[in-house]
């Protein structure tokens, strides 16, 4: 028989078990195709001072660890476990499974979302707790569990990942949940807290980041729909430019977004599914820059740094948004609702920035500096100073 005692001797501290719970997650919200079929969550503001790692399986299993400033309890609730309340006649929780939960965390166990509609009796079959300042993990001393199950309280079977965290472990969780490979390399990138790149959303789940799939995203969305089309200067509306180009790489274009100025974004390349293709920009003034590697990157960059026409005129930090930041102090904010809106990796202005001038430096060496192929010396010029950096 496993109970929650020996989960409770492969639990890891309080730190460590809230960075692997946020890093699930991650993982659960970037390998999904929609958020609503994810079980893994984690909220930064469940309560004051308080966090929230939840898990639903979708077929009536759930948990919660709900980490406050009096401590930790996890909750968990298996619903084909003999201890299950409503698998009593009385309908109450099983004795000793939460009878001694210190005073401190036992309004935990009283949130509605805890608990059956209608009802105040708890959904948990079982439970573990750890008092700020405690060393190890607490858990009722007192219970009989029922004969003949090898997993009474449903604890082993509800906390797997989190006693096992290997990065083998859950890879093989998230193929078996959602049928389709998932790479390790990306599950341990993810795990070892490392930021998440687009690099890495677009290993863990490529059609999600595919150019189809992100326009379709922001149509869905009228905020970040009327975001990007204003202050991000990338309005989908507008796909007619001023006048026909061609590449010196001899790539196909292919008009995306406007903005308000008269200039158009380009995606670039043949529409390869799952290929990224480079997006480059050119304006009224005959003036042209790639300026990302993918409509992925595109979007990340008009979202985190709208003023990035300012960064190619040779613009740094802290000069570099200072006025837009000024009249929007709330973009920071803004950004992050939008990109996991649109299901985008969160950024930094710093990391839009360098990503940006990465790209607007291959302009011209890499064959992406247009040409008009109607008219004489009809060569664009480039928006990246060489000398402004």
């Amino acid at each position: 028989m496993s109970t929650l005692r020996e989960t409770a001797a492969r639990l890891p501290g309080p730190d460590e078990l809230r960075s692997h719970l946020r890093a699930l997650a991650v993982l659960d919200a970037t390998i999904g195709d929609a958020p609503q079929y994810c079980c893994y969550g984690f909220h930064t503001d469940w309560g004051p001072g308080e966090e929230a790692a939840l898990m639903d399986n979708g077929s009536g299993d759930d948990f919660s660890v709900v980490f406050s400033p009096s401590g930790v309890l996890i909750r968990g609730f298996d619903h084909e476990s003999r201890m299950s309340p409503y698998a009593t006649d009385d309908e109450e929780v099983w004795p000793g499974v939460i009878d001694e939960v210190p005073a401190a965390l036992s309004p935990l166990l009283d949130e509605p979302a805890f608990c059956e509609e209608g009802s105040a009796v708890p959904r948990v079959t079982t439970c573990l707790w750890r008092t700020a300042g405690d060393t190890e993990w607490r858990t009722g001393s007192a219970i009989d569990f029922p004969p003949g199950a090898d997993d009474p309280d449903g604890s082993a079977y509800l906390f797997r990942l989190l006693t096992d965290r290997s990065p083998e472990a859950v890879q093989a969780h998230f193929e078996d949940y959602y049928e389709r490979p998932v790479p390790l390399e990306a599950v341990r990138h993810v795990l070892a807290g490392q930021p998440l790149t687009l690099e890495v959303a677009a290993a863990l789940n490529p059609a999600a980041l595919s150019d189809q799939a992100l326009l379709r995203r922001i149509a869905a969305h009228p905020e970040a729909a009327s975001y990007l089309a204003c202050d991000g200067e990338f309005d989908l509306a507008r796909t007619d430019p001023i006048e026909p180009i061609a590449l010196p790489n001899g790539l196909p274009v292919e008009p995306v977004a406007g903005c308000h100025a008269g200039g158009t974004h380009y995606l670039c390349g043949p529409a390869v599914p799952g290929g990224p293709r480079p997006v480059l920009y050119t304006d009224s003034e005959g003036r042209a820059s790639l300026i990302a590697e993918s409509l992925a990157e595109a979007l990340t960059l008009a979202v985190a740094l709208p003023s990035w026409h300012d960064a190619l005129a040779g613009f740094r930090p802290p000069a570099l948004s200072s006025d837009y930041l000024d009249d929007h102090p709330d973009h920071p904010v803004v950004r992050d609702r939008l990109l996991a809106a649109l299901r985008l990796p969160p950024a930094t202005e710093r990391e839009a920035l360098d990503r940006l001038l990465a790209a607007a430096a291959r302009t011209v060496p890499d064959g992406f500096l247009p040409h008009c192929p109607d008219g004489e010396d009809s060569s664009y010029e480039p928006m990246l100073d060489p000398l402004s950096d």
